[in-house]
């Protein structure tokens, strides 16, 4: 499949209020790995990817997502495609340059439809990794990240206009329509998802495990520790991968999750899966109800960064 403006999604940035425990979180609970930290912004890596860094949190008085940032083929890609935003009116925040972020690169940010932050680059360092071995319950990856959207229909458009992305499938409510869009920028069955939500914040963020093992004792490394469960464990029928939600210290919900589909994008044909039965929501039957206080969980707190570039 071509067409696609991005080749991956590299990481998610988030601004919290109690830095300290989001901190403690990502290191001692969820798995991830300081690359570089100043006390004030803290850079996070997954030991199984070549990304420089997957999470990014911020200090800041206020909650908000700072930016979902995606990768492109080679710096000529990058100021074609700022240059395209720009002559059809999407707000730039910048235009190309060096980055100054660990790794390096070239890219620049612009605000989506719905005032999100977005970053784009190239020819960022790749960092040394390693395989995760088996049994351990880190992450290896970051898999996808799903946005709440109050015009999904619109936001969905737009990443397709501008960056090519297909839809993978749907999920629909027969009383409520067309609830969630899974949205490939590459042939897995998902990098982005949004969600129809009563306003924009981030819904989730999804990290990859080695595999089934390790999800689970990933999963159980969590309950152990206390962190709150909201959802899981089981397996969507959209992108069959697994899926277990935890809430963090700031209230955002983070998944583990493996298995997530490979496409054959030649003859792949989207679904529209009704949520309302039981084996789409989780084929397993082993996760508590998708109910409404999973669903409140999943709505977030209205995201204060709306049309604000972050600092960093």
């Amino acid at each position: 499949m071509t067409g696609y403006a991005f080749t991956h999604l590299r990481h998610v940035a988030l601004a919290v209020p109690d830095f300290d425990k989001q901190l403690d979180f990502y290191t001692n609970h969820w798995g991830l790995s300081v690359v570089a930290n100043d006390g004030e912004v803290t850079y996070l890596a997954a030991e199984g990817s070549p990304e420089q860094y997957v999470v990014r949190i911020r200090r800041s008085s206020e909650k908000r997502l700072d930016l979902v940032a995606f990768g492109a083929a080679g710096p000529r890609a990058v100021d074609a495609l700022a240059d395209k935003l720009g002559r059809e009116g999407v707000t730039l925040i910048g235009e190309p340059d060096r980055l100054a972020t660990p790794g390096g690169g070239y890219g620049f940010r612009f605000f989506d439809n719905e005032g999100r932050t977005i970053e784009i680059s190239a020819d960022v360092a790749a960092r040394e990794h390693r395989k995760v071995e088996e049994g351990e319950p880190i992450p290896v990856k970051l898999s996808h990240v799903v946005v709440n959207s109050a015009d999904p229909e619109n936001t969905v458009a737009f990443y397709a206009k501008y960056f090519g992305f297909q839809v993978s499938d749907i999920l629909m409510h027969p009383r409520m329509g067309n609830m969630m869009w899974f949205l490939r920028t590459n042939n897995w069955h998902h990098s982005m998802a949004v969600a129809r939500g009563p306003h924009p914040s981030l819904h989730h963020a999804s990290f990859e495990m080695r595999g089934i093992d390790e999800y689970m004792r990933g999963t159980g490394a969590m309950l152990r520790s206390g962190v709150e469960k909201i959802w899981g464990p089981g397996r969507h029928k959209a992108g069959n991968n697994t899926f277990s939600y935890f809430l963090d210290p700031n209230g955002n919900t983070m998944e583990y999750t493996t298995e997530l589909e490979v496409l054959a994008e030649d003859s792949w044909h989207p679904h529209l899966y009704d949520f309302t039965e039981p084996d789409v929501a989780d084929q397993w039957g082993t996760a508590n109800a998708m109910d409404e206080f999973v669903a409140a969980k999943s709505f977030n707190d209205p995201d204060k960064g709306l049309f604000v570039a972050p600092p960093v």
